[in-house]
């Protein structure tokens, strides 16, 4: 097997992976928005949500990809604030009914 299929496939395996661990963080997602309509807490906690960066940026051993994960923990982060958003956006909608 040439080196480029074997890294594209090694890719696919990676990337099923990460959908299913995607899968896995939005559903704790959705237990936070919950959570915070019952304590009436801001989805955005800018503390928190960089003190998940610096703590996961710190586990990147190679530092040539320290500033793409970043980048990749804050747009998850971001996709996390949106559906949260949407979720309570939804629930709220719903009361009104």
């Amino acid at each position: 097997m040439d080196m480029l299929k074997k890294a594209r496939e090694e890719i696919n395996e990676i990337d099923e992976q990460m959908a299913q661990l995607f899968e896995k963080r939005m559903q704790a997602v959705e237990i936070v928005a919950q959570y915070k309509k019952e304590h009436n807490l801001a989805i955005l906690d800018e503390k928190r949500e960089e003190e998940v960066i610096k703590r996961n940026i710190a586990r990147i051993h190679n530092s040539k990809y320290k500033q793409g994960y970043q980048e990749l923990l804050e747009k998850m982060m971001e996709i996390s604030r949106n559906y949260q958003h949407t979720l309570l956006h939804d629930e709220i909608r719903e009361d009104n009914l």
